[in-house]
């Protein structure tokens, strides 16, 4: 009869940043293991949980032994397996005496033997002879042992432990040494074992306020007598909601904020990760220490403490944090003093560095690049700054930003990295030289590109006022791309251990904006990455770079816009974009267009026609034929000389339109001379004997497809 299950492993403090994925895995691989042991029915439900000092898996309607399947084995062909007279084969009585079945050679055929029988049937074109039995439903013990073994081999841990057991001599392998195993069907203790334990129905309450060992009379009991008599909340989602709202109801109480979502999530899983019985306390520190940038504290204050920072309405840092405790405690002054007097040297260092780093300018700091290695097949970091200027000074001269300003920030970006501040905060290049050039008196445009220059995307609206920053970015993310790829370093699978991946999404955003405010401002972007490459690669020593990497780095760069466009427009229309190259800042554009052009019920039957014209011009050109303009007086079919003068009247049009951006009224044009399309395919024959005839019709279709892939490949649309 079934019942529920409880397996649960305990174990010392498990990694909190590994500690959800362990957990879902632990219980997601013992459910897999007992359902391939048809152990379980359509009933059954699992509840995972993960805290601190365990992994545990509930399962309801577990039964207590597999049901038994038939099941049917391929032994032989027929022709093998069977003599002349009929009998079966020396081949086949050996086959069967491997497999202890002796007795089936002198059974007829399908003459059960207990639960055994031979029976021959079609396998493709030839009868085989297979075996029939029975398999024995696996009984729990058996099924959950190989369950959870098969299980903690497969876990992700992030580095296995060796350590030895009781005994003094048996060694096992872990991510953490485990003290505990629990495994209880119903009522009744399995008898299973796994890392050197032997289950039971002891579990463990909090590390100093709970019940230390709690005897289960059944697995139903699990989760609520730990919660009420061992002071641990299991459930790792459960108590995740109780440190978000104690949280927020400290923050509220305060009249402040946590900041947005994305800040503090990551914090709040890991500590969730690290306590069992969570409790919320307010910490504060001295005001003056907000002179120091609030980047700074923030970080501390997250990465070394696992604090809250809390944030006024205009999310300026305060003086108050939030600390998440795994005591529980009436009277909490010494748990809070005590963080108090933690976090006060940690902020004492983040103003010292500031000050200290503050005496020396970024632009005297720059000469000491020439130390820090970039990669020794590129130089120092003073050699890739040179770089960057010369091309943030290119891409200035062309997007109409100040080519000095743009130097100057190139010139300075890179300069933190020799503070004390980002040798210590890896995480605040770019921030602390912001601050650091303002502190300088640089141009706050200066001091905003060195801020902006290590975002992922530049994803702000684009204005006079941050050219220069567009200028520091693209610069150098395509340094990055052209140094790295061109000394062979290109990503492989899912390794892209140099960020050209990111690089060149940061290149792409920074193109569509480019796009956008260029149609905003009336004027085609100047900047294109062809030049852009290509000036790059100049900037290289001879000899530094391979040969001819410029096109395939741009090919690169439009199968991540391939790649990330596909997932919000049409594939098709995607694909018909990205197969023309188009400049970078009109991509996006042109999909739209072709998605919206995609839906008119004329676009299948000319996507289809533009196939056969590509087609026919390929063909042609194959075989050597130079086209020239089609000459209305070779024209005989009325079909012919109805689409000549067709394309003729759209042409300006179209051009026009394409200039001026206007991709979909483009497009749409071409919806208007379908009928003369259809007819030229219908009555006219472009392969004819008439050399003049036939080369003269294949011009007219050049022109034709020169016309309707102005913007994109529309053929792509053709299903």
């Amino acid at each position: 009869m079934s019942a529920n299950l409880l397996v649960e492993l305990f174990t010392e403090e498990l990694p909190p940043k590994a500690l959800k994925r362990l957990g879902d895995d632990f219980a997601g691989g013992v459910v897999e293991g007992l359902k391939i042991s048809g152990l379980l029915d359509a009933t059954s439900k699992s509840k995972a949980f993960a805290t601190p000092r365990r992994l545990a898996v509930y399962i309801s309607s577990v039964l207590p032994k597999g049901v038994d399947r038939p099941v049917e084995q391929k032994l032989m062909p027929a022709s093998v397996a069977r003599k002349e007279d009929g009998g079966w084969s020396d081949a086949l009585r050996k086959k069967l005496a491997s497999m202890g079945r002796e007795q089936l050679a002198d059974a007829p055929v399908n003459t059960k033997v207990g639960t055994d029988s031979l029976v021959i049937k079609p396998d493709g074109k030839a009868d085989s002879v297979f075996l029939r039995t029975v398999a024995v439903g696996q009984s729990l013990e058996q099924a959950l042992s190989k369950a959870i073994e098969d299980t903690i081999a497969k876990l992700p841990i992030p580095k296995v432990m060796s350590y030895q057991l009781a005994d003094g001599t048996t060694t096992v392998k872990f991510v953490r040494p485990a003290h505990g195993l629990v495994a209880m069907h119903g009522n009744k203790v399995l008898g299973v074992s796994a890392l050197g334990l032997t289950a039971g129905r002891i579990t463990h309450g909090h590390r100093f306020k709970g019940a230390k060992d709690i005897s289960l009379d059944r697995a139903d009991e699990y989760e609520a007598r730990l919660e009420n008599e061992g002071q641990v909340i299991a459930d790792f989602d459960k108590r995740r909601s109780e440190v978000a709202k104690q949280l927020s109801e400290k923050a509220q109480a305060l009249k402040s904020s946590l900041g947005p979502d994305a800040d503090y999530t990551p914090l709040l899983d890991e500590v969730t990760a690290l306590v069992e019985y969570p409790t919320v306390y307010i910490g504060e520190f001295e005001p003056g220490y907000l002179s120091v940038p609030q980047e700074c504290l923030i970080l501390t204050m997250r990465q070394n403490q696992k604090y809250f920072p809390l944030f006024d309405a205009n999310g300026k840092l305060t003086n108050n944090f939030l600390i998440v405790s795994n005591m529980r405690l009436a009277n909490s002054k010494n748990i809070v003093e005590g963080n108090q007097r933690v976090v006060r040297p940690r902020l004492a260092d983040a103003r010292f560095f500031f000050e200290t780093d503050k005496k020396t300018k970024l632009a005297d700091r720059v000469v000491q690049l020439g130390s820090v290695v970039y990669h020794n097949k590129l130089g120092s970091q003073l050699d890739r700054v040179e770089r960057v200027r010369a091309l943030a000074k290119f891409v200035a001269q062309k997007i109409g930003a100040d080519p000095e300003l743009a130097d100057r920030a190139a010139l300075l970006a890179k300069a933190d990295l020799v503070t004390n501040m980002v040798g210590e905060f890896p995480e605040l290049q770019g921030i602390m030289g912001r601050y650091y050039a303002l502190a300088d008196g640089e141009d706050p445009k200066v001091a905003d590109a060195i801020g902006d220059q290590y975002k992922i995307r530049m994803d702000e609206h684009s204005d006079p006022a941050n050219l220069v920053s567009m200028c520091l970015f693209v610069a150098d993310r395509t340094e990055t791309l052209v140094g790295i790829w061109g000394i062979g370093l290109q990503p492989t699978g899912d390794k892209d251990p140099f960020g050209l991946r990111r690089a060149a999404l940061g290149l792409i955003s920074a193109f569509e904006l480019l796009g956008a405010a260029s149609k905003v401002a009336g004027k085609a972007v100047a900047l294109q990455l062809p030049a852009l490459l290509d000036e790059a690669t100049k900037l290289h020593k001879p000899g530094e770079l391979g040969k001819d990497i410029t096109h395939p780095i741009a090919e690169f760069v439009y199968e991540r816009y391939r790649n990330q466009l596909s997932g919000i427009y049409d594939r098709n229309a995607v694909d018909a974009v990205i197969s023309m190259r188009p400049p970078l800042d009109e991509v996006t554009a042109r999909v739209a267009a072709v998605e919206k052009f995609g839906s008119l019920p004329e676009a299948a039957s000319l996507a289809a026609a533009n196939k056969r014209v590509l087609n026919i011009i390929k063909k042609n050109e194959s075989i050597g034929y130079k086209f020239v303009p089609p000459k209305r007086e070779l024209m005989t079919e009325p079909a012919e000389i109805d689409l000549m003068d067709a394309v003729s009247r759209i042409r300006p049009i179209a051009s026009t339109k394409f200039d001026a951006g206007d991709y979909s009224g483009n497009l749409m044009l071409m919806a208007t001379i379908k009928s003369n399309v259809d007819r030229f395919f219908e009555e006219v024959m472009v392969m004819v004997d008439d050399e003049a005839v036939r080369i003269n019709r294949a011009a007219l279709l050049q022109e034709l497809g020169i016309l309707m892939n102005q913007v994109a490949d529309i053929s792509k649309l053709a299903a």
